[in-house]
């Protein structure tokens, strides 16, 4: 659409749009015979569009910003009090274009700031109202550096203030009451509307339900359609979703608040080249490689996610949704893709609850006993259901936040609450998933716990069912990086220790290893080239040379036996 020049048709009509709202003698003119505005829907539609092409090509986007597009959304987003939705699609096309394009930034002068302010403090609370203060909450944050140094601990807060309010409405009881309020309108309508009217009720839920026994081949076909991006015509229901997405899109924006700039070529380069002195594994392993580095956090984020009991919110919105919202949902063919939408909200929270995890100190979260309380709750959640869940975004996001959080326990030496058989079961579940991610997750998790059961006595016999665990997916695992990752673990797990040292000889760790080093070093030149990443090799050139020295220290144990 971009590469046929959608971009100049829809720009005039954004335009044509704007100047209609601005004059009542406008080119577009709203319909005599009817309240509707017209060329408010056609804004909104054309919004649509553009905030689309805009998310998927930067040849939009920099039409965008020749164009002079953001003055024509920020007239949109004025008009929120007298029509949100309009306002809404304005914001999230806006959140989308204000990420990562500079170009942008000089453009949001005062009476922008202003107008995104306005929205941001107005007193309205419908769902849709938050939602829509979550979407400019977003925006802000994205054009924070376009904003006076004076003001921006006052944005920062103000942002984390609104997240924090959205992520404190439970959206199970939401939903329960949207659901008694649409039993109660359905009510009232049937008894006063006419009868032929009450048939087209009833004939539009009989195609929902035929809708819903649509044999698979429908089904895949309209898993390709964008009917979800369309407005619900279920009013509560539509409340309830701005509501999951104004979650959703706080918890998005909170992990891009947590995230640090990607290492430098510098820092990758100094990550390759490490000391290769004799003494490197002593001083490696006595202080323990970190598997996970703290990144960075503004002392104006910190303080405000602290004050508005941020990550405390985050953690409620990691629990499994309520199951009597959850059945209401699977009762009503209307309700039913609001499942979906709860889940995310889950998984957006536990990939949170991991950035918080990585950027913050025991003391911040609340000590030892909060951590020991959150390792109990996320082991409820991974081993509460009755089949060990399949879903990938949730794996992702629970292994994501359990391993940091044993990365944290384990360097500030505080005990947790999964014994090594649940961790053993995790991880053998874990490993056969599709999703890189999780199967990188999982051995880091082992790596980790192993690395502090190798400091206790009598654990020899869990440190060998662990290595061979770790070698298995070393030597047999189709990615590089999960390759990596596992040979990583076992370094950790296998650095130092009497019980670490009996365990390896009772697996053949050396005579493993020895036999592996050749074939990793030509799946690097083999595979490396086209498949990973830059900063992937990299890594993947560190954990090569690391593995050469942990032979040597290995061999060198030998020899002293």
């Amino acid at each position: 659409m971009v590469t046929k020049d959608v971009m100049t048709p829809l720009v005039a009509l954004l335009k044509e749009c704007r100047a209609g709202l601005e004059e009542s003698n406008g080119s577009l003119k709203e319909a005599k015979d009817s309240n509707k505005n017209y060329i408010e829907d056609i804004a909104y539609e054309a919004v649509n569009l553009l905030w689309n092409v805009c998310e998927c090509n930067s040849t939009a986007v920099s039409v965008f910003n020749k164009e002079g597009c953001l003055s024509i959304l920020l007239q949109y987003l004025k008009r929120f009090h007298a029509n949100v939705g309009l306002a809404i699609a304005a914001a999230s096309c806006l959140q989308a274009v204000t990420e990562d394009n500079p170009d942008l930034l000089a453009s949001f002068d005062t009476s922008a700031q202003q107008i995104l302010e306005a929205v941001m403090v107005s007193s309205d609370k419908t769902m849709e109202h938050i939602l829509l203060q979550t979407l400019v909450a977003g925006v802000t944050w994205n054009i924070k550096n376009a904003l006076p140094s004076s003001s921006q601990a006052g944005s920062i807060n103000a942002i984390l203030k609104i997240f924090s309010e959205c992520l404190a409405i439970d959206a199970g009881q939401t939903l329960l009451r949207m659901k008694e309020a649409e039993t109660e309108r359905l009510k009232n309508s049937t008894e006063s509307e006419p009868e032929g009217n009450v048939a087209e009720v009833a004939d539009a839920a009989l195609k929902e339900d035929e809708e819903m026994e649509e044999g698979p081949k429908e089904v895949a076909k309209r898993q390709n359609d964008v009917s979800d991006l369309l407005p619900c015509n279920t009013q509560e229901v539509k409340q309830v979703a701005a509501l999951l997405l104004a979650q959703q899109t706080a918890l998005e924006v909170i992990v891009n608040m947590c995230c640090n700039e990607d290492p430098s070529d510098d820092e990758w380069e100094e990550l390759s080249s490490s000391d290769e002195s004799d003494n490197f594994m002593e001083n490696s392993y006595e202080e323990g490689e970190k598997l996970l580095s703290p990144l960075c956090l503004s002392a104006e984020v910190h303080t405000a996610l602290m004050n508005h009991l941020v990550p405390k919110k985050i953690l409620e919105k990691t629990a499994f949704p309520s199951s009597v919202a959850v059945e209401i949902c699977t009762r009503s063919p209307a309700w039913k893709p609001l499942i979906k939408k709860l889940n995310m909200v889950q998984y957006r929270a536990l990939t949170c609850l991991h950035s918080i995890l990585l950027v913050s100190d025991v003391d911040c979260l609340g000590g030892a006993s909060v951590l020991q309380s959150l390792s109990q709750h996320l082991s409820q959640l991974i081993f509460s259901q009755p089949e060990f869940s399949k879903e990938v975004e949730f794996l992702e996001a629970v292994t994501s936040a359990l391993r940091a959080l044993l990365q944290m326990l384990a360097s500030n030496n505080i005990s947790q609450s999964m014994t090594p058989e649940q961790l053993m079961t995790l991880c053998e579940a874990g490993i056969h998933s599709s999703n890189v991610s999780v199967r990188v997750n999982v051995v880091s998790i082992l790596g980790i716990a192993g690395s502090v059961l190798a400091k206790v006595e009598d654990t020899a016999e869990t440190l060998k069912m662990i290595g061979k665990f770790l070698l298995d997916v070393a030597t047999k695992d189709p990615s590089l990086v999960v390759v990596g990752e596992a040979l990583d673990a076992l370094f950790d797990v296998f650095a130092d220790g009497k019980e670490a040292e009996r365990a390896a000889e009772q697996i053949r760790l050396l005579h493993v290893l020895r036999e592996f080093q050749p074939v990793f070093k030509s799946r690097i030149r083999k595979e490396g080239k086209g498949q990973y990443s830059t900063d992937q090799l990299c890594v993947l050139d560190n954990v090569k040379l690391n593995l050469r020295r942990f032979i040597a220290y290995q061999e060198t144990l030998e020899k002293k036996k």
